[in-house]
């Protein structure tokens, strides 16, 4: 039985930064891409980065190309979702998930975290 679990959320003010973690188990990291995805009040679930299993190749969202990062780190088989210059709109409830099964963007993912809220303030 796969299980993630995120941490790392909270209220930040504008421009400011937060890591989420997402811990593994049941399941390396290391074999499975990984995907984090957010959801704000109201609107449908989008994609945010993901992290390819064989090479580490990493992908994002245009909206937060160059202010996210993706990382993981095998030994503690956790996935990263580094923030940095966080906006107001970045607003959501953001979701960790394992296992794609129609590409990275897509939300069909084999496996989902229970989420954690991350509010910046303006």
């Amino acid at each position: 039985q796969v299980q993630l679990v995120e941490s790392g959320g909270g209220l930040v003010q504008a421009g400011g930064s937060l890591r989420l973690s997402c811990a593994a188990s049941g399941r390396t990291v290391s074999s499975t891409s990984m995907g984090w995805f957010r959801q704000a009040p109201g609107k449908e679930r989008e994609f945010v980065a993901a992290i390819r299993w064989s090479d580490d190749s990493t992908y994002y969202a245009h909206s937060v190309k160059g202010r996210f990062t993706i990382s993981r780190d095998n030994a503690k088989n956790t996935v990263y979702l580094q923030m940095n210059s966080l906006k107001p709109e970045d607003t959501a409830v953001y979701y960790c998930a394992a296992d794609p099964t129609e590409g990275y963007y897509s939300t069909a993912y084999g496996h989902w975290g229970q989420g954690t809220q991350v509010t910046v303030s303006s």
